[in-house]
């Protein structure tokens, strides 16, 4: 930083005032491309603006006319208005890039309070530039932006703050005539899906509907034009219209299945399918899978509106419960919407309906009558697999996660790609977790392995491994033990040193806690027994306990994850409470 401080200060007086104001902001950039955020936001981009406001960058941001007279005095025509422009979005970009390095869960209120100053300062630079044409590619960055921190600030839980901003980006993208060409419409489309998420997020789902549905209209009158005088190929063309089109129709079907149920008289209710009876039913079998028929044209797209349907930002991995109790019709539902899931994960309804359509989202192949999921361009995407197994624990749907478990797993341990090592310990986490979170609980009654598909000897083993993991869960006796194998199972995935193959910290937060959670009593009275410790210990036969105990403090230090919860600092406090008492027996 000093030495930067010193060229800037010993070239300025040499350099005529454009070169030097322009090779500022260009080494801001190369600094940025190299996450030196500090040093570029600093001795980069506020040197420069701070030679035309003596006053805090921020004061500024407050209004748009002192905005305007000081940074643009001369009007935005003026032809240093688009380096000043830059300056001004990169300098945001940094303060939030800044932030995530040493606060990225925003616990701290001010973390979250300078993100959505960002997101101001950016919404102001945009509103300035917007009636320039000429600064398209101002607006066009500026939506980025937007939309990085954006669904940053959504998976923390704060969509209803950034709905505004996310608005603004779609806005700005339908208001600057060179940004609706068919060229940006990708780009549109992803930023309507992420206003319709926002509304979902905030329980207002009939809102999010209706955005996308204004989406649809917004993508047909572009098509139509677009009819008239093409200037790209048919084919490309098609294909970016496809794409929105479906993000759009997905959105819609998120609150269109279940709100079609509601308003269903609860005398007309349908009978559930009985799994065992299903394969013999032709698809579509329910009123859900008839609705996805209609909606979707390929059974690529049924799947992500299947994902997309059942996913929900409040619900946490854990504990597992299914949908509100006392509306049955959800439920129901929820339950059409995994067993079409698994029956296209399974490739039944291909089979059924003798013909395959590829999407663009995810791409399915059919290789002998049976769906493959694969790592390439071919296939059913393996991440969304993982995803569907995942939902399928989340929402207790136990035959779906199991069978669902069977096929993914046997993909997952062909492969050699750390990510997708590092999914199937996720997978297998879950496997243990089940038998702890409820104990005896489950009893197997339906498996895809049951329906005689499986095809040579890959998936016959798969069978065989799956049902040994079910009644390792079914087995009676000491709840320790199934406690014990999950405690040293995330002990042995953290202590790898293949730091890409740890599971995600949110599941490791979640094993611990479930951990704590079924320990906790235990380990409290061994706590509370004092000089007594080694005699209690002794005498409850509770070494295991505190094994665990010890367990659980290491992976909270081999992951990193201790800042997450503060419940953290009580399982440490408590592990040096039980050592310093030992020590005094």
């Amino acid at each position: 930083a000093n030495t930067l401080f010193n060229i800037w200060i010993k070239y300025k007086p040499r350099l005529p005032e454009w070169y030097y104001n322009e090779r500022l902001v260009k080494v801001g950039d190369t600094l940025a491309q190299i996450k030196e955020y500090k040093l570029a936001l600093l001795q980069c981009y506020e040197r420069y603006l701070q030679q035309f406001v003596s006053v805090n960058l921020d004061d500024v941001m407050e209004d748009v006319q002192r905005f305007k007279s000081a940074f643009f005095p001369n009007g935005v025509r003026d032809k240093n208005a688009a380096l000043m422009f830059h300056a001004l979005q990169a300098r945001n970009v940094c303060i939030y890039e800044m932030v995530c390095s040493r606060d990225r869960n925003l616990q701290n209120p001010e973390s979250l309070q300078t993100c959505l100053n960002a997101l101001t300062s950016l919404r102001l630079t945009m509103q300035v530039a917007l009636p320039q044409e000429n600064l398209c590619w101002l607006i066009y960055n500026g939506t980025i932006h937007i939309y990085t921190i954006c669904r940053h600030l959504m998976v923390m839980g704060q969509s209803a703050k950034v709905l505004e901003y996310l608005l603004w980006a779609s806005i700005c993208m339908e208001s600057s005539i060179p940004l609706l060409s068919v060229h940006y419409l990708t780009w549109r489309a992803t930023l309507y899906t992420a206003v319709s998420q926002c509304y979902f997020d905030c329980q207002a789902g009939i809102h999010g509907e209706i955005f996308a549905r204004r989406g649809l209209i917004k993508i047909d009158e572009l098509k139509q034009l677009e009819d008239i005088s093409s200037s790209l190929e048919h084919t490309e063309t098609e294909k970016i219209f496809r794409e929105a089109t479906l993000k759009m129709s997905v959105m819609i079907f998120k609150r269109a299945v279940y709100e079609s149920r509601r308003n269903l008289n609860s005398i007309r209710r349908e009978s559930k399918v009985n799994p065992r009876k299903a394969v013999n039913l032709s698809w579509p079998r329910t009123t859900t899978e008839r609705l996805l028929v209609a909606m979707f044209d390929s059974a690529a797209a049924q799947f992500l509106a299947i994902l997309e349907a059942l996913s929900d930002r409040s619900r946490n991995l854990l504990p597992p419960h299914p949908p509100v109790p006392e509306e049955m019709q959800i439920r129901d539902v929820t339950s059409e919407l995994f067993s079409a899931g698994l029956e296209i994960l399974s490739g039944n309804c291909l089979k059924k309906q003798k013909h395959l359509v590829r999407s663009l989202d995810l791409h399915f192949i059919l290789v002998e009558n049976i769906f493959v999921i694969t790592a390439g361009e071919k296939g059913v995407s393996g991440d969304a697999a993982v995803k569907f197994v995942k939902l399928a624990f989340s929402y207790e749907e136990w035959n779906v996660f199991y069978s669902a478990f069977e096929f993914v797993d046997n993909f997952l341990q062909a492969q050699d790609d750390p990510t997708w090592k590092k999914a199937e310990l996720e997978l297998k986490l879950l496997t243990l977790m089940q038998p702890v979170v409820f104990p005896g609980k489950f009893e197997r009654s339906f498996s895809i392995a049951d329906r005689g598909i499986s095809k040579g000897g890959s998936t016959h083993r798969g069978s065989e491994k799956t049902q040994a993991i079910r009644k390792e869960s079914l087995k009676p006796g000491d709840p320790f033990r199934d406690l014990m194998i999950l405690a040293t199972t995330v002990f042995s995935c953290v202590s790898t040193t293949e730091q890409n193959v740890h599971p995600d910290k949110e599941i490791l937060v979640d094993v611990v806690m479930c951990l704590w959670q079924k320990c906790k009593t235990e380990l409290q009275q061994i706590q509370m027994s004092g000089s007594h410790c080694l005699d209690y210990i002794h005498n409850h036969q509770a070494y295991q306990w505190v094994h665990i105990l010890w367990i659980m403090n290491e992976i909270i230090e081999k992951s990193n994850i201790a800042d997450t919860n503060v419940m953290f600092a009580e399982i440490t406090l408590c592990l040096a409470a039980i050592l310093e008492n030992i020590a005094d027996s």
